[in-house]
């Protein structure tokens, strides 16, 4: 089976991150095809924004499945303008608790957070009104809350949980009761799968205090964004979190997928072999997933979480492995679970 994927390269670690994805990809049963764009910051400036833009988006509608490192935001947002050019709906970012990391938190978390893409406060600026005030839109609209609701009940099918949809609807009752009722409306489809609404402040204590009453969470824009930092705070890293981005067409099916490490271009330990890869190699997981490799991505996934466990990791979550060893171990593991 060969898959071709848009390979969109970055800033700072990007070169690194995307060295550890080849020699992963290399020791797999399938063959795996990366069609290169150079998004970086020289690319940019030397090429032109549009240029660069235009190409990434044409190769990613190509591919229909994309991998992308980190960029910098400059005097453009990589990640805002693919985001519209390929009219991204919704936001996965899964957390899990893993063994082998020292965490402030002691409790397991295992849940699913499901962000509407665009809208919110996220799409307006804002603007001054005199001295003193300053205002913005806020919209909520309800073709992308019922894409996210729909993809949080059939993940929540897949996982034989629940969902919870959050938002502050008793306050903002126009643009999150929008929401909900949307969200409400999508679950009546999926009567077997339990669904309840819960306040956002609510919400953020309950996932610490309870966090077993919690599967698949979903939320608008900036809410999915503040609490799917704090989550993989509890966890232990920003770091080590995954991001996949989804476009869909007007019956609902994925057009287009995009997977990411949620971390930053760390520019002060770029060059060093010394970042810690995790969450690429989980987008990279969850991108073969989404292509239908399942048993392989619960491979690479149990590889790199077993590695971790068993103390094999890298300096910035308490091991003494730089990038180049910990991609050992990794590859090790997946090559002994096909034997």
């Amino acid at each position: 089976m060969t898959h071709t994927i848009a390979e969109l390269h970055g800033d700072g670690i990007a070169s690194e991150l995307s060295a550890v994805i080849h020699t992963l990809a290399q020791e797999l049963a399938i063959d795996v095809e990366f069609s290169g764009v150079d998004l970086s910051e020289s690319a940019r400036r030397a090429r032109g924004d549009e240029a660069v833009y235009d190409e990434a988006e044409a190769e990613m509608r190509r591919c229909r499945t994309a991998l992308k490192y980190p960029t910098a935001t400059t005097t453009t947002s990589p990640n805002r303008e693919l985001r519209e050019r390929c009219n991204f709906a919704v936001i996965h970012r899964p957390v899990r608790t893993i063994a082998g990391i020292e965490t402030n938190f002691k409790a397991q978390l295992e849940i699913d957070i499901v962000r509407v893409a665009t809208g919110g406060t996220y799409e307006d600026m804002g603007r001054r009104i005199g001295f003193d005030t300053a205002v913005s839109l806020r919209v909520i609209e309800r073709v992308p809350s019922r894409r996210a609701g729909r993809f949080a009940f059939k993940l929540a099918q897949l996982r034989g949980c629940g969902v919870v949809s959050t938002s502050k609807y008793t306050i903002q009752k126009e643009t999150d009761g929008l929401f909900e009722e949307v969200v409400k409306g999508v679950s009546e489809d999926y009567p077997a799968t339990p669904y309840r609404q819960e306040l956002f402040d609510a919400l953020l204590a309950g996932v610490i205090m309870r966090p077993e009453r919690y599967g698949v969470i979903v939320c608008p824009n900036e809410y999915g964004d503040f609490l799917s930092d704090a989550a993989m705070g509890l966890v232990g890293s920003i770091g080590l979190g995954d991001s996949a981005s989804y476009a869909f067409d007007d019956d609902g099916k994925v057009t287009l997928a995009m997977f990411d490490p949620s971390g930053g271009t760390a520019p002060d330990i770029a060059g060093k072999n010394i970042c810690n890869p995790t969450a690429t190699m989980f987008a990279f997981a969850n991108m073969l997933r989404h292509l239908g490799e399942v048993e392989l991505a619960e491979t690479i996934r149990g590889s790199v979480r077993e590695c971790i466990a068993a103390g094999e990791k890298t300096a910035d979550i308490g091991g003494s492995m730089n990038t180049s060893e910990f991609t050992s171990a990794v590859v090790r593991r997946v090559q002994s679970s096909g034997e």
